[in-house]
């Protein structure tokens, strides 16, 4: 007997602006275009919008009702940023978040000015160069960039200054049933509470509260904008979405990181900031709608904007959903499709399933 392929809730549009959006560069501190992308997509399923002094944006369902309920994502990717031009125009860079030394020679790069992008590329020693000398590894003190110039002057007269945000030149594709790029951490995140928000108003749900989805910036510089939002709208309850490690790649210990792979399902982490009683309310969602989901530890910190909510105002109720990641911080981040639609799935009915008055208290 056939069976049925089930349908997939992302359709292809949404792979669509989901492309757009990972590949417009929005590294923290410089997130306006990437939010633009992601609000004009959100207008049709919200009701209102704001936006805070640092960018971070609320796409608001229900606004006057009481009872406030966030889900949430960092709209910000790493990236580096112009430091210091030598007087023979090579360029040295700071990093913006965590971006990792060791991949960025013989990458390109753009440059992004006031008077538009500069096209650039990481230089490296050639192999015959290195031969025989004591071999150095990629740092912060030996990369550099090579804009085509032979003067500071050169590369002055392009429109580059110091503080210009510098990104990989890396585009968004399928590679089977993986979605793969750049600022997949955490711009998955943002097209995933999009993808809740269509379904909440594709299905005429109701809620009984007040939905913020927030796209937070600077998460990758201390999730600081989630702790902005936080202040701002002063919810009852956040569920927070990011990325974690898949460790059952090459070169991962299991016994550090946990046993969590791509393809079985979004990960719900215990910890101090998390709140049990909430875990326990996405735990039992997923049962009840046959999510697969994997479990896992943080020992301090989650790590992610989860803290950033759980300690404002006094404790606010938060949660993390996590989605397994392959290579992050690298220009070819990989999560799998179903573990996509898994967490928008848990997202959506867990919110069908929250009512104002949950009891959230321990005692």
């Amino acid at each position: 007997m056939a069976t049925t392929k089930k349908k997939s809730i992302i359709r292809d549009a949404d792979i669509n602006f989901l492309s757009k959006y990972i590949n417009n560069p929005a590294p923290t501190g410089h997130e306006a275009e990437g939010q633009k992308i992601w609000l004009n997509y959100m207008k049709p399923y919200i009701d209102d919008y704001l936006v805070d002094n640092y960018g971070s944006v609320a796409a608001i369902i229900n606004p006057k009702a009481a009872y406030k309920v966030v889900i949430e994502a960092h709209a910000d990717e790493i990236g580096w940023a112009v430091q210091y031009i030598t007087e023979d125009g090579f360029i040295y860079v700071g990093r913006i978040g965590g971006s990792d030394h060791i991949i960025a020679p013989s990458k390109r790069v753009n440059i992004h000015t006031a008077s538009g992008i500069v096209k650039a590329v990481f230089g490296w020693p050639a192999i015959h160069t290195r031969i025989g000398n004591k071999e150095e590894a990629p740092d912060g003190k030996n990369i550099f960039l090579d804009a085509g110039c032979t003067s500071k002057k050169e590369i002055e007269k392009m429109g580059v200054r110091i503080g210009d945000p510098v990104t990989f030149d890396d585009d968004f594709f399928v590679m089977n049933n993986y979605f793969v790029g750049r600022a997949i951490d955490n711009r998955i995140g943002g097209f995933m509470i999009a993808q809740v928000a269509r379904l909440l108003q594709e299905q005429k749900v109701k809620l009984p509260f007040a939905l913020y989805i927030v796209n937070s910036v600077q998460e990758e510089v201390g999730l600081r904008g989630a702790e902005m939002m936080a202040h701002t709208i002063k919810p009852d309850v956040a569920i927070i979405t990011d990325v974690t490690h898949d460790s059952n790649t090459p070169m991962i210990s299991k016994v550090m990181q946990g046993d969590i792979k791509v393809g079985r399902g979004p990960v719900l982490t215990k910890g101090a900031s998390v709140h049990n009683k909430l875990l326990q309310l996405l735990c039992e969602t997923a049962d009840a709608q046959k999510i697969p989901y994997q479990r896992d530890f943080a020992s301090r910190s989650t790590g992610t904007d989860t803290d950033a909510f759980a300690y404002a105002n006094g404790g606010i109720p938060s949660s993390l959903i996590a989605l397994p990641l392959r290579y992050m911080h690298t220009t070819v981040e990989c999560v799998h499709r179903t573990d996509v639609e898994h967490v928008i799935q848990l997202m959506f009915h867990t919110l069908k399933k929250l009512k104002p008055g949950f009891n959230f208290k321990y005692l």
